[in-house]
């Protein structure tokens, strides 16, 4: 597919091909509008106009395809460009977010998203195909470790590999259509690959999320007690968390300690 083929007018501003979710879930163009508000708050309307462009040209090259859920497949993209942008992350990986399976999935080329958008786009885009195509079949811990030095060698761009672990984050959201034994598979290789790699790079949200996704597939009993058990929220936690941390602190006062500091936070049910 070329370039021409998704968008023969670029400077003609074109609606997406209409595409409707599954009853109760959001549709593409709503997704979309919420990606927009989100990167409106840090990014330039050139920006969300590239932005916009990206959505229309991915949303063409897969039109035609659905997820195991049953979804229209632009659903993905998108949903992974919303982390991406809730991450803050710049333009160039927000666009390449959208389009990072068109090259692997579709007729599209990397010459076409060069023409279309850049030379950036296209690079961040061609090292998440690279990625996508390692196959991991390995519960070793060693060599998960080879598996990792090996995506961060590979991806060149930290982009790459933030882009690649929300990838990896919409999926495991999206686990439950899967086959038991592919899910099991999937959760497994998160665990040892990329909630490693989330840790390392700081990205903690996704580190803890990406680990209770893998612990309520791959240990679904342990994880409905620990749900059970845990029964309040997370700020009601961060909230006692904090009123605890007070009293200590007033504690260490009273007793000279005047420069002490104590830190707390609430765990996820995977570090439990």
């Amino acid at each position: 597919m070329s370039g021409t083929d998704v968008d023969k007018k670029n400077n003609k501003r074109q609606a997406p091909p209409k595409q409707n979710a599954l009853p109760g879930a959001f549709s593409p163009d709503e997704i979309f509008e919420k990606l927009r508000k989100t990167a409106s708050e840090y990014l330039g309307p050139n920006s969300i106009d590239v932005i916009e462009k990206a959505y229309r040209f991915s949303a063409q090259c897969h039109i035609k395809q659905k997820r195991k859920s049953g979804d229209p497949y632009i659903i993905h993209p998108l949903e992974v460009s919303l982390i991406v942008a809730d991450l803050g992350l710049d333009t160039s990986s927000i666009v390449a977010a959208l389009l990072h399976d068109t090259v692997e999935d579709t007729e599209a080329t990397l010459e076409d998203i060069t023409r279309e958008f850049d030379e950036q786009v296209s690079d961040l885009v061609d090292g998440l195909t690279k990625i996508a195509k390692i196959k991991f079949r390995s519960n070793q811990e060693k060599l998960a470790k080879n598996f990792r030095k090996m995506i961060v060698a590979m991806a060149r761009d930290l982009r790459v590999i933030v882009i690649k672990l929300a990838d990896r984050l919409h999926n495991m959201r999206t686990l439950g259509s899967m086959p038991h034994a592919k899910a099991r598979r999937i959760a497994q290789e998160t665990l040892d690959i990329y909630a490693p790699l989330a840790n390392r790079l700081g990205i903690y949200g996704i580190k803890s999320e990406l680990e209770d996704l893998c612990l309520r597939t791959l240990k679904k009993d342990v994880y409905q007690q620990l749900r059970e058990k845990v029964s309040q929220k997370r700020s009601q936690r961060q909230e006692y968390i904090e009123h605890v941390v007070e009293i200590l602190e007033n504690a260490l006062h009273k007793y000279g300690f005047n420069h002490g500091k104590v830190n707390g936070r609430p765990k996820h049910f995977y570090s439990i």
